[in-house]
């Protein structure tokens, strides 16, 4: 019955994105098969905090099945340095929850639909079966995301308003106290962990790669892995690279020295980007993997539009793909890191693939434009794989239930871009995310 109903909702919506909280309640809802319905406890724990200074919470869901396997989950949702972002003037592209976290908040969009992997299944689309995933049944450690710091920050800082209608605003950049609170909790909850799965979307995804080096070691599993969901720490080794003018603004705003000077000597603290080396060279038998996608037109305009012109979309996206193809050739150095990069989704301006649904998150090595001749079955479609089409659930399966190594940088391609599926599903779930 839901699916039929869905099928007229979505003919009806086609023509324009009426009202996104309509939408959030349901289509939303029917797309991801109703998002978890977990039982979560509520953890504070003293000296961790919000931006705000509010009492910092993070939430916890055991396995029904008695299952070794933890997911730590870093939550996304912006970043900042001044007044206007962290206050939550700049709205999305600024700091999440900057009024801070609410007792409720896991069944709230975000964290109720937040993504497959915490659901523990893929809900595919209206008419295909909801599908199980490798992270099925785990127990998960779930972070939300409240100090606009990626997680890592250790300063308390007054950003002045430059408007001057209101008072400096005091922010607490807490992300690493909280991190390392809440992963000493975890250690002392699941002390035998067999998997141990850290990752995170956005913001959530550098935290990934940011703190892996303390859950690994704090938690200490017999077999730890990482995906870090389209929060990319590039190289940037010179004053004139691409990324560095936002990694200094943020390695001062947020002290980053006082965290990263704990980090092996394999780590520089002048090319933040070395902590991809570092991470592979510490937990050689870890599997590590990143994914994002080439057109990724929401993490690109944190990293470049506030510093530099021009700064239009396609000036930013030429930066963005010159600073991924260094980092796919760091990470294709080291025989433990993946990669799983597809070149555009229309679903949040192609940022994060592991986010709401997997729909549209495929990559194919070999995504070719169509001979004159392959256009019979599908004459709307331009491209066609000519390799294995990989699923984001096929990409999971193998790299964390078969530990396989998996790399695909999929070219430049309009097979997204020219699907009718697409066409219609993209607009309303960006409709319910406000994007």
């Amino acid at each position: 019955m839901k699916k039929q109903w869905l099928m007229g909702l979505l003919l009806a919506a086609a023509p324009g994105v009426a009202s996104a909280e309509v939408l959030v309640s349901g289509i939303v809802d029917v797309l991801v098969d109703g998002g978890n319905t977990y039982d979560w406890s509520k953890v504070e724990l003293p000296g961790t905090q919000c931006g705000n200074g509010s009492q910092y919470k993070f939430f916890v869901h055991r396995s029904t099945t008695g299952s070794q396997n933890l997911l730590f989950f870093f939550e996304g949702g912006g970043a900042c340095w001044d007044y206007d972002t962290c206050s939550g003037r700049a709205g999305v592209i600024g700091a999440a929850n900057p009024n801070g976290i609410t007792d409720d908040y896991m069944t709230q969009f975000t964290a109720k639909y937040v993504s497959p992997i915490v659901n523990g299944a893929d809900p595919g689309l209206p008419f295909r079966s909801r599908t199980d995933i490798a992270t099925k049944d785990w127990n998960i450690v779930y972070l939300p995301y409240c100090t606009g710091d990626v997680h890592v920050g250790n300063n308390v800082a007054t950003y002045a308003d430059q408007t001057g209608a209101q008072p400096p605003l005091t922010w607490h950049h807490s992300g690493y106290t909280n991190s390392l609170a809440a992963i000493n909790y975890a250690k002392a909850q699941f002390p035998r962990v067999q998997k141990l799965l850290v990752t995170g979307f956005s913001a959530g995804g550098t935290a990934t790669s940011s703190s892996y080096y303390f859950v690994r070691r704090i938690i200490n599993p017999a077999q730890g892995y990482f995906l870090n969901d389209s929060g990319p720490i590039y190289l940037a080794p010179n004053v004139n690279d691409n990324s560095r003018p936002l990694h200094d603004k943020i390695r001062q705003s947020w002290n980053l020295d006082s965290v990263f000077n704990q980090f092996p000597a394999s780590f520089d603290r002048n090319n933040l980007g070395t902590i991809n080396r570092m991470l592979a060279i510490e937990f050689p038998n870890d599997q590590l993997a990143y994914t994002g996608y080439s057109r990724d037109y929401n993490y690109s305009r944190f990293s470049y539009e506030r510093f530099y012109s021009p700064n239009d979309q396609e000036a930013v996206l030429a930066r963005w793909k010159a600073d991924q193809d260094k980092l796919v050739a760091e990470l294709s150095l080291y025989n433990n890191y993946s990669y799983f990069i597809p070149h555009e989704r229309q679903i949040n301006a192609s940022h994060c693939s592991t986010i709401i649904t997997f729909v549209g998150a495929h990559a194919c090595q070999r995504m070719e434009k169509k001979k004159w001749y392959e256009y019979v079955n599908e004459p709307w479609q331009d491209y066609k794989c000519n390799s294995e089409m990989v699923s984001m659930s096929t990409f999971l399966q193998r790299f964390i239930n078969d530990n396989q190594r998996v790399r695909i940088y999929e070219p430049v391609n309009g097979y997204n871009a020219d699907d009718p599926g697409m066409s219609v599903l993209a607009p309303l779930i960006n409709g319910a995310l406000g994007g």
